[in-house]
């Protein structure tokens, strides 16, 4: 009784309210941008397969054509999906946007991928699919913190 009454009290409290509605919003928000970023694998993946097998580009520069083509998709479906509620009206003022993306997502992508795939596949020689998927998961977490804080932010700056 007395921890039910207690839990009540707590969970009146309008501040507890808030951040049940903020956490909720980031809870949905996370999924969304991993359910995108889900398809962008794919995308990354299937263009990584297809330079390297396919056409037999060294693995470092086929892993930087396939994350760039992941960034560029992410790009379009997190603008139209993930933070719609934050979009611009138009390609004109989502471009500085896009360019925000590219230098931060795309940075932390390919860097992070790179590094990671050197030495998965260069040093450990790890199958470069295997190397390649987990890479992308050790990316994801911050990618998601600089797209909601940098990127995708309630006002965007200027540039």
């Amino acid at each position: 009784m007395k921890t039910e009454i207690i839990g009540n009290i707590i969970a009146s409290r309008p501040e507890a309210s808030a951040w049940r509605k903020s956490w909720r919003k980031i809870s949905v928000r996370w999924l969304k941008f991993n359910a995108v970023g889900g398809i962008g694998i794919v995308v990354q993946l299937v263009v990584l397969l297809g330079l390297k097998d396919g056409f037999h580009l060294n693995y470092m520069l086929a892993t930087v054509v396939a994350v760039e083509a992941a960034v560029v998709h992410n790009f379009v479906w997190h603008e139209r999906y993930t933070w719609a509620d934050r979009s611009q009206p138009s390609w004109r003022k989502s471009l500085p946007r896009f360019v925000r993306f590219n230098l931060t997502n795309g940075a932390v992508s390919i860097v992070g991928n790179i590094g990671l795939m050197q030495m998965m596949v260069g040093v450990r020689h790890m199958n470069y699919l295997i190397a390649n998927g987990i890479a992308i998961a050790l990316c994801s977490v911050v990618n998601f913190l600089v797209s909601d804080g940098l990127v995708f932010e309630e006002r965007s700056p200027p540039f």
